[in-house]
């Protein structure tokens, strides 16, 4: 009779009170992250003309500098980091900057052309953009300085945003593709 009775005991507690484990549902969903670019030293970067946008224009990813941030496209999502070469994690839209990038910055970084003028880009330092970026953009100093190595760039006669101010977008999803191919 006490073997019946500790036997039916713990099925009968099993049975009212279920283990938690039985009773869970687990849901995942699991957001890859880029795969790392390796560089031998920080990376020299390119500011995109008439934006606070500067670039890592040698290499077949896009990654970008805006606002203190490195920015990636990957695979439809965007990531950023506050390293250049590790940290990165998911960002759930588009940033606001990336509407006033060009389709094909690219092509017209290879070819010194920005919007039919002769463009002088100016590499900079990895050091001197994290060091200066919000007071060059606070003063102005593209503008100032030779509007941002392009010959002959006169600003827009609408309205354009003032520095730190979000642009607004012009497309919402990262292009796909190999950066700098066909496109203009």
């Amino acid at each position: 009779m006490k073997k019946l009775l500790f036997g039916t005991i713990p099925l009968t507690l099993l049975l009212v009170f279920p283990i938690p484990t039985m009773a869970g549902v687990d849901v995942g969903i699991s957001i890859s992250l880029p795969p790392p670019i390796l560089f031998v030293a920080p990376p020299a970067l390119v500011v995109i003309p008439e934006t606070y946008v500067y670039v890592v224009p040698d290499l077949d990813e896009d990654i970008f500098f805006y606002n203190g941030w490195w920015w990636r496209p990957w695979e439809g999502r965007w990531y950023r980091s506050r390293k250049h070469n590790s940290g990165w994690g998911h960002y759930r839209s588009v940033p606001s900057f990336y509407g006033g990038i060009p389709p094909g910055w690219r092509n017209d970084y290879r070819d010194h052309h920005w919007k039919g003028h002769q463009w002088n880009y100016q590499r900079i330092p990895h050091q001197q953009v994290q060091k200066n970026w919000r007071d060059w953009e606070k003063s102005g100093y593209w503008e100032r300085h030779n509007n941002w190595g392009v010959q002959g760039l006169k600003p827009p006669k609408h309205s354009e945003p003032q520095p730190g101010e979000a642009v607004k977008p012009q497309h919402s999803q990262p292009r796909h593709g190999k950066p700098g191919k066909g496109k203009k």
